[in-house]
């Protein structure tokens, strides 16, 4: 089994779900900083797929994505989650991360089950600057 650190090392791409179209918002702002330490990043939301947002494609599910996640990132309500966990599976991320404040122990039970790391109710921020300042990145 990963630990955090290990996984944030090991992994190249990672699927921020929720993404915003504001550059305000904390998804758009966490999905670019992803970016500009050197993950491979892709979005997800439905009402902007097919557009770029700081030059990352935006796709519309989970689904369309043509290649491999290590890591699937998500910024959506709790009860949101019940709805992405097929995708997530088809996918077989490394992990599922649930952003903090985002929990659904229910949910994500069949993800567990497949073999994928469930992350919930915490910032994949804060986790990698705190990976960082232990030089495990």
């Amino acid at each position: 089994m990963y630990n955090i650190c290990q996984l944030l090392s090991e992994s190249k791409t990672i699927a921020v779900v929720g993404i915003s179209r504001d550059s305000h918002k904390i998804s758009r702002k966490i999905a670019l900083f992803l970016k500009e330490v050197g993950y491979n990043v892709v979005g997800v939301n439905p009402s902007i797929g097919g557009e770029s947002a700081d030059g990352i494609k935006i796709y519309k599910t989970i689904a369309e994505i043509p290649h491999s996640i290590d890591i699937i990132d998500v910024f959506r309500r709790s009860e949101d989650i019940p709805e992405l966990i097929d995708d997530v599976i088809l996918k077989m991320p490394k992990a599922l991360w649930l952003q903090q404040g985002i929990r659904n122990d229910l949910a994500v039970k069949p993800v567990i089950e497949k073999g994928i790391m469930a992350i919930q109710d915490e910032c994949i921020f804060v986790q990698y600057n705190y990976c960082k300042s232990l030089n495990k990145l």
